[in-house]
């Protein structure tokens, strides 16, 4: 069933991220944020509400470093679902888990301190190949469609998948704690329309366009249906296997947005192109079963 929710929150994701580039036309990324905050908000609310969980929290400071590293990386990732093709637009947020293998192969090199008893850790040459070959594929990505001031959309979405790799882990974090999904989406929600409503003063507010503001709606409900269901999927693997079959799902969202990309606007993207997402993907996935088993032989010695 874990897998049906990946599935079914890969779809949602794809589908804000329609709604996000028909919505952009009239609206800035600021005002996006903004808005989805508020609708999410709503709707999680009513969620924690009808399970019986509160709000308040003990971990505000952490709840407050998701939501700023989470906001500026959806903030990005919105700037860039309207500046290119969506299938592009995606694979950058798709990036997170080479973030991940690079933070994690950085962090281990960066920790160690030399000395005659300690032995330098092992630079995991699979998993460091793994994250150079994905950033390869970000190259053969950007390549054909990056021109001009496409070139800074690039560099933007590379951001965000860094972005949203340190929110996963400090997601990751707060659940190790007990914190309810409910609660730990809604504080982002929350996040979002703070930091939206914060940037408004400085990016302007567009003309209410009227019918097309409809699109705001979907876009708020996708967006919270589809951190629910991943949230799930996650919660309710109980197996390291089940997890590694989840993280990999995740990927389907490529499928749907390469659809969405092709029906809704049109998306001609070069061989060359697809092939890139091809190889992040296959990156990604060799990476996140690296990191499983290291965690895994890495338990195994401590007992």
């Amino acid at each position: 069933m874990q897998a049906l929710w990946m599935v079914l929150a890969a779809f949602l994701f794809a589908s804000m991220g329609v709604c996000v580039k028909l919505a952009s036309a009239h609206f800035n990324s600021a005002e996006l944020v903004f808005y989805r905050g508020l609708i999410s908000m709503a709707v999680l609310w009513a969620l924690a509400r009808h399970q019986g969980v509160g709000l308040g929290t003990r971990y505000p400071g952490m709840h407050a470093w998701r939501s700023l590293i989470g906001v500026t990386s959806l903030g990005c990732w919105f700037y860039v679902i309207a500046q290119l093709p969506l299938p592009t637009a995606m694979t950058f947020n798709y990036t997170s888990s080479l973030w991940i293998a690079a933070f994690l192969v950085g962090g281990t090199l960066l920790a160690w301190r030399p000395s005659s008893s300690a032995s330098r850790p092992p630079l995991q040459i699979p998993l460091v190949l793994c994250v150079l070959a994905g950033f390869g594929g970000i190259l053969m990505m950007m390549r054909p469609t990056l021109e001009g001031s496409q070139g800074f959309a690039g560099v933007v979405g590379m951001f965000s998948g860094m972005a949203a790799a340190l929110a996963y882990m400090q997601v990751v974090a707060l659940s190790r704690l007990g914190e309810p999904e409910a609660r730990t989406v809604f504080y982002f929600a929350l996040g979002c329309a703070i930091a939206g409503g914060a940037a408004l003063p400085i990016t302007g507010t567009s003309p209410w366009p009227g019918w097309p503001a409809l699109w705001l709606l979907p876009l708020g409900l996708f967006a919270a249906g589809g951190q629910l269901c991943m949230t799930l999927a996650y919660a309710r693997s109980a197996s390291t296997r089940g997890t590694l079959v989840v993280a990999n799902l995740q990927y389907t969202g490529l499928i749907f947005a390469g659809a969405y990309g092709v029906l809704v606007f049109g998306d001609q993207l070069p061989l060359i192109a697809w092939l890139g997402m091809l190889l992040i993907v296959v990156s990604g996935i060799v990476a996140t079963i690296l990191r499983a088993q290291d965690a895994a032989n890495a338990s195994a010695q401590e007992t």
